[in-house]
């Protein structure tokens, strides 16, 4: 059974020092940070649980697990990031826990833009949720939460799972290594160096996509590469066009 010492060996191992919550029941893993995130907590500090009753996905959807049988945890972040920026913060999170992941597993995890993993570029496997509070039009804080399969929940078609034997506190001392390794938000470079690592695990660049847009248009075509934001590029049919915030489907 996870403790709140476990976790905080994980942090450190990190090279972190933040405060750490475990909860083995909670709401909402996200909801539970950005409360912590109103009242001052500090960077990189971290809420998991073993199991979410409400877990949040992208565009009002939930998040089930398995109980027990997920890692589950969200992260306070304070980058210095133009607010239509901030999904760089998801990709470097997709790239550092694909990477993690396949080293856990010995299996192939791999980024599906914008905010999900997926397993030997099958079955999803993690998904990721940023909520950010802007004020003066900057960001105030983001939070960032991840949820990983070890085992699937049941009747959620598409789902897969990472491993039932992977240790869930070895993989999220893998993830915070890697993206706290890259996490350098005021630097220039920032932003190119995140689309480099994002598309070395990508599943999607390449592949013939459908991209619905938060308007309810959509866009068809080659996933060509990713901007400097890290929106995806689309070579259509009338010229390329850039999706920055929406959802894609994998065709073919």
């Amino acid at each position: 059974m996870t403790t709140t010492a476990d976790l905080e060996r994980a942090v450190t191992a990190a090279g972190i020092a933040a405060p750490v919550r475990w909860d083995e029941v909670t709401g909402s893993t996200n909801a539970a940070a950005l409360d912590l995130a109103r009242s001052g907590a500090p960077e990189f500090a971290l809420v998991a649980a073993g199991h979410q009753t409400q877990g949040q996905g992208r565009l009002g959807r939930t998040w089930s697990d398995r109980p027990g049988q997920a890692l589950m945890f969200s992260v306070v972040l304070r980058p210095t990031l133009a607010p239509e920026t901030a999904g760089l913060l998801s990709l470097l999170a997709g790239a550092a826990m694909a990477e993690a992941a396949s080293e856990a597993s010995g299996r192939s995890i791999r980024c599906k833009w914008p905010n999900d993993l997926l397993i030997d570029d099958g079955g999803k496997v993690a998904g990721i949720l940023l909520e950010s509070v802007v004020q003066d039009r900057a960001l105030a804080h983001v939070v960032m939460g991840l949820g990983v399969n070890l085992a699937p929940p049941a009747d959620i078609e598409g789902a897969a799972g990472l491993g039932p034997d992977i240790d869930p506190m070895a993989l999220l001392t893998g993830f915070l290594r890697r993206f706290h390794a890259g996490y350098h938000p005021s630097e220039p470079g920032f932003g190119a160096e995140v689309v480099r690592r994002w598309t070395a695990v990508s599943a999607t660049l390449g592949r013939e996509v459908e991209a619905a847009r938060a308007d309810g248009s959509r866009e068809r075509g080659r996933a060509a590469a990713l901007d400097e934001r890290g929106g995806l590029v689309i070579e259509t049919a009338g010229g390329p066009v850039t999706v920055v915030f929406g959802e894609i489907a994998h065709l073919h």
